[in-house]
Parts: structure tokens; C-alpha cells; sequence
């Protein structure tokens, strides 16, 4: 799992968004794999002290028990996008399996945006996406989902390779939760100091 996304992989899929063009510092948060009752409300609740917008890739199965969270995210303003039903791995799954278990999540979350769990889809799973989706991968990853890694690591991540436009991938997630609410404030505050924005993918 790459922290930063190979400078290959945007010449190779020219319509996949990785990091965005901007004339004014801007950071683009995203969050993967919620919501999640307890962990989401805590990230709205940074989000807000801080004035910040942010996109959260949501998957279906969760979405069924937390409907209401998701209406407070979009009432919020942020952006939510589609990230599977069941967050499977493409590259071990059928593409007709794949695509059933995107389609199932679309009936609830309702949006153009489609991030891949794990970043991996099959070539015939991404002919047929970029068809209905604007894909959206990432420019950082600050590997918040690894135990082994500590809270400060996670924000260096974040501070060694985030630049204007970056797009950067935190987990609303139990499993992150520690490591990303420490990475999440210290970049809304260190980055928020720089001038920069942070905003929502549409």
C-alpha cells in the first residue's frame, strides 16, 4: 500500500481523479468505510470546529443501520460517494459480483462518486464504472488503518506529501479511529494555519 499514489498511475487513467488542479491551497479530505456511529459524529465535529468540508466514501452495509448519520453529513455539507456495499477487493472478485455489489450500495447512497475499496479494480470493473462514476482515487494515504504505525506517523505521512490539490485518505472506521482523529486535527490545524482550505470533492 503506497502512503503516496505513483506518478504512473495518472498517465495511465487520465479520467480517475487523484489530486485535484487548484489555483489557491486546497486540501481534499476523504474519509473510507463509513459511517460509523461512534467514530463519524467525532470527525463532523473536528470538521466543523475547523470550518472544513470534506468528501466520505460510504458503504452500503453500514449506511442501512445509520441513516441518519448520513443525512447529518450531507446537511453539513460535505459530499458523500459510493465505496461498494460490501467493500470487497476487486482484483478477487468476479466483475459481474463487483459490479451487483456497487449497484446494491448506489439504491442508498445515491452519488457520481466511486472509490474502489483498496484502490483495486479490474480492468473490465473500471471500463464499466468510468461509464456512470467519476472514480476517485488518491494523491495521500496516511495509513491510519495500520496498528503498527503510531498517531504522529500518521500525521507525518500527511505532512511529508500533502501539497495543494492532494487528495488524502483517512477511515471513519473503530479500527482507525485513533490514529486518524489525531492525524485529522493536527492537519486541520497545521494546514489550516498555512491558509490552506479544505474542501469537498462535487
Amino acid at each position: 500500500m503506497f502512503v503516496r499514489s505513483s506518478s504512473v498511475f495518472p498517465l495511465l487513467f487520465r479520467d480517475v481523479i487523484f489530486k485535484i488542479p487548484v489555483a489557491e491551497p486546497t486540501l481534499y479530505l476523504t474519509f473510507d468505510d463509513g459511517p460509523d456511529p461512534d467514530v463519524t459524529p467525532r470527525v463532523l465535529d473536528l470538521l466543523k470546529k475547523h470550518g472544513a468540508k470534506a468528501t466520505f466514501f460510504l458503504c452500503g452495509k453500514h449506511v442501512e443501520n445509520n441513516r441518519q448519520l448520513v443525512q447529518q453529513i450531507k446537511a453539513e455539507d460535505h459530499a458523500i460517494g459510493n465505496h461498494g456495499s460490501c467493500h470487497l477487493n476487486g482484483w478477487k472478485t468476479t466483475t459481474h459480483n463487483y459490479l451487483a455489489d456497487v449497484a446494491k450500495a448506489e439504491d442508498l447512497i445515491q452519488s457520481p462518486l466511486f472509490r474502489p475499496p483498496y484502490g483495486k479494480l479490474k480492468l473490465r470493473q473500471y471500463m464499466r464504472l468510468r461509464k456512470n462514476y467519476q472514480i476517485v482515487l488518491w494523491d495521500v494515504m496516511c495509513m491510519d488503518f495500520d496498528r503498527n504505525i503510531s498517531p504522529e506517523t500518521c500525521f507525518s505521512n500527511i505532512r511529508k506529501y500533502a501539497a495543494s490539490g492532494s487528495v488524502i485518505v483517512l477511515h471513519d472506521s473503530e479500527k482507525a479511529a485513533t490514529n486518524m482523529l489525531y492525524a485529522l486535527e493536527q492537519t486541520l490545524v497545521t494546514f489550516g494555519k498555512e491558509g490552506y482550505r479544505f474542501v469537498s470533492i462535487k
